[in-house]
């Protein structure tokens, strides 16, 4: 899902709110979000997940054309952690596909 199409969604679901408020207010979200990562600051969405920065170390890397060794600088990446309900909720169709498959082997003897 682009940011677009979650903006067209939440607008669908919110007749109420303005097209350009419901831009704002993702485009607020996101924007809050990515400063405070910029500040090293880490964000915990209960339910959802917690975003944070890891530092990767200066390294030796290798030109995959030439093969010539290469440094490599420290660099700062984000990083996303899913909370254990997104996990639980992504997870649950396929429970319930692997417990629907049980229950036929089950049934059938196998």
């Amino acid at each position: 899902m682009t940011k677009s199409e979650l903006i067209a969604h939440l607008s669908a679901q919110n007749p109420h709110l303005l097209h350009r408020d419901v831009e704002l207010i993702v485009s607020t979200i996101f924007e809050e979000i990515t400063a405070a990562l910029a500040r090293g600051d880490r964000v915990e969405l209960r339910g959802f997940g917690a975003f944070s920065i890891k530092r990767r170390d200066a390294r030796h890397g290798r030109n995959p054309r030439t093969g010539e060794s290469v440094e490599v600088p420290q660099k700062t990446v984000p990083f996303f952690k899913a909370g254990k309900e997104l996990r639980d909720r992504i997870n649950r169709p396929h429970r319930a596909a692997l417990a629907a498959a049980k229950s036929a082997d089950a049934k059938s003897g196998g």
